[in-house]
């Protein structure tokens, strides 16, 4: 049975004190309210990477860096590498963020490395992918997704691939306000799935987890999380307000 995950990305926000009130307020709420079949990962800021792990320790919940390096180590002034995030006890890093794209010119082949180099270090990577409005509005966004996943993920073994969690994030919906709709994404995930089946088999299929991200909140995750292939959300804005993010944990029909 695939893994139920809703995954807090922070991106660049909060100072310390303000992260380490921000962990507290979702371990409290955790431990009040949370089911026991959802994995919640948490991915502040890399300066704050030990504290999550403190607060983590003593709480039941995971946490991750938002990016790695493609490199093992070296002259890579201001990086972070997969060692590092091992070192701290973190078991997983996003990848391939539509942000890191568009800002740092990562491309697929870049963000291969990265997934490899995670794999080798025990970290599971959440792998993003998505179109623009653009693409989508031109009809390419299955082919658009199709060469990101081709491109990034089917070069893997497939006991590596099995350690993988997909993240479908509509570039147009993330951070506008503007979301995919249950169907669209539903029509996404399958499509993913199905992709995923094609290369993989069924039974690699069924077991990968495929998160939707794309400004999803509290008030409609739960109608996203309804979708058969919708299996929890890669969370932005939300993340940093612990009553929407444990909400949003609670979102999954019972």
């Amino acid at each position: 049975m695939r893994k139920k995950i809703v995954a807090g990305n922070w991106k660049m926000n909060k100072t310390f004190s303000q992260a380490e009130d921000l962990l507290f307020s979702i371990a409290d709420r955790l431990q009040k309210d949370r089911p026991e079949d959802v994995t919640v990962v948490v991915f502040p800021p890399a300066l704050y990477l030990e504290l999550a792990k403190d607060v983590s320790t003593d709480n039941d919940f995971s946490f991750g860096a938002q990016n790695i390096n493609e490199h093992e180590s070296g002259a890579y002034t201001g990086e972070i590498s997969a060692a590092m995030v091992q070192s701290i006890g973190a078991e997983y890093v996003i990848l391939g963020h539509s942000e890191r794209r568009q800002y740092f010119g990562e491309n697929d082949n870049v963000i291969a490395e990265k997934i490899k180099l995670a794999l080798s270090h025990e970290l599971t990577p959440v792998y993003c992918c998505g179109e623009a409005l653009e693409e989508r509005e031109n009809g390419h966004h299955f082919s658009v997704v199709e060469s990101q996943i081709n491109d990034a993920l089917f070069g893997l073994e497939e006991d590596d691939f099995k350690r993988i969690v997909i993240a479908y994030e509509p570039v147009w919906a993330i951070g506008t306000g503007r979301t995919a709709t249950p169907e669209q994404a539903q029509e996404m995930h399958a499509f993913i799935r199905n992709c995923v089946a094609a290369k993989f088999g069924k039974q690699a299929a069924d077991m990968v987890s495929i998160l939707y991200g794309g400004s999803c909140n509290a008030a409609n995750a739960a109608e996203l999380f309804a979708n058969a292939d919708v299996d929890g959300g890669l969370i932005g804005g939300a993340s940093l307000k612990p009553d929407d993010f444990v909400a949003i944990v609670n979102s999954f029909p019972k």
